[in-house]
């Protein structure tokens, strides 16, 4: 595999030519009083995001779960990352650092009073001096690479002054879109009225018991492609040394081909395939594929050992307790 082209590049531009697998419609995903993202160019294109890059950053992290997590992937073996047993309810749980939102900066970890303290005297951090960031990042990759990878913000630390910007961002978009307006209705087979209900409910319960109508809004479009961008200078400006920075522009490529050949189902009626990869800056590089890239990341991360934590999985035993928000109360 060869990563030459990469040597003295800033970035790594990526684009991805997608298509639905079956006929031409496809959903995009919604947001929260929103709904789908429509934009225009200042030319007036009309355009759609279909998938932001927050969605797209947690689905390139579950491409290296061992299924749905909170472990790796086998194959990922030695690629360090933090574990966190809860106790202290019934709810028996771990979780990690390769599914928590803010990844090392999750509650689960940094409110842990042992390894915080441990992390802090590693990074040598203290909010009234200036930051040694090369110890910060050093301590960063030791635990959880993948931190470095998706980006990072240690907000529980005193100061909130410790934080690492996305390397790899993606997202996908469609050009020249229109709107396919369908709908549907939930057909009751007991009493289309939904008179008839279930007797022993608490009030607070509901449920749909009618015949209940709806409108369904999809889209096709002339175009729709996947971008991805690899700071190649932001990961060399963690002044790691060299198997560490080729380990994580591996990682990072192994991630964008796993979602690419894999996970592009991306809602039930949003399903694609790619109709081809290049990319537009380093010209000329290629997308290498999964049978060359996961064994340079294994060999990156035999390479990188000395500088991985011992076990590279760190167990943390995290007590927590169900806080009743609706009246402040706790119990544990």
């Amino acid at each position: 595999m060869n990563l030459d082209p990469l040597n003295h590049a800033p970035r790594l531009l990526l684009e991805a030519d997608l298509s639905p697998v079956a006929g031409n419609r496809f959903q995009p995903t919604g947001f929260a009083d929103l709904g789908a993202a429509e934009y225009a160019l200042p030319d007036g294109t009309k355009m759609l995001l279909v998938e932001s890059a927050q969605s797209v950053a947690n689905r390139l992290e579950k491409t290296c779960l061992d299924g749905d997590g909170p472990g790796i992937d086998p194959a990922l073996d030695g690629l360090p990352y933090v574990l966190a047993e809860l106790e202290g309810t019934d709810i028996a749980n771990n979780t990690s650092s390769l599914v928590e939102a803010h990844r090392i900066g999750s509650p689960y970890f940094l409110l842990n009073k042992d390894f915080q303290s441990k992390l802090v005297k590693e990074m040598a951090y203290n909010p009234k001096l200036p930051i040694d960031w090369k110890k910060i990042y050093a301590t960063l990759f030791k635990y959880d690479p993948n931190s470095l990878v998706h980006g990072v913000f240690l907000s529980l630390l005193e100061g909130g002054r410790v934080r690492a910007p996305r390397a790899v961002t993606g997202f996908i978009e469609a050009k020249n879109v229109t709107r396919a307006v369908s709908g549907g209705v939930k057909n009751s087979p007991v009493d289309p009225t939904g008179k008839t209900q279930v007797a022993d409910i608490k009030p607070s319960d509901t449920g749909v018991y009618s015949n209940v109508p709806y409108a369904r809004v999809e889209y096709v479009a002339d175009e729709i492609k996947a971008y991805f961008n690899v700071d190649l200078a932001l990961i060399r400006g963690y002044r790691l040394g060299d198997d560490a920075v080729k380990l994580l522009i591996a990682l990072s490529l192994l991630k964008i081909r796993r979602f690419l050949d894999t996970s592009l189902r991306l809602r039930t009626a949003c399903d694609f395939q790619v109709r081809a990869i290049r990319a537009t800056s380093p010209a000329g590089f290629t997308l290498p594929a999964e049978n060359e890239l996961l064994p340079a990341v294994q060999a990156g991360i035999t390479a990188c050992g000395p500088l991985f934590a011992k076990p590279a999985v760190t167990v943390l035993k995290t007590k927590v307790k169900i806080v009743e928000k609706a009246t402040g109360a706790s119990a544990s």
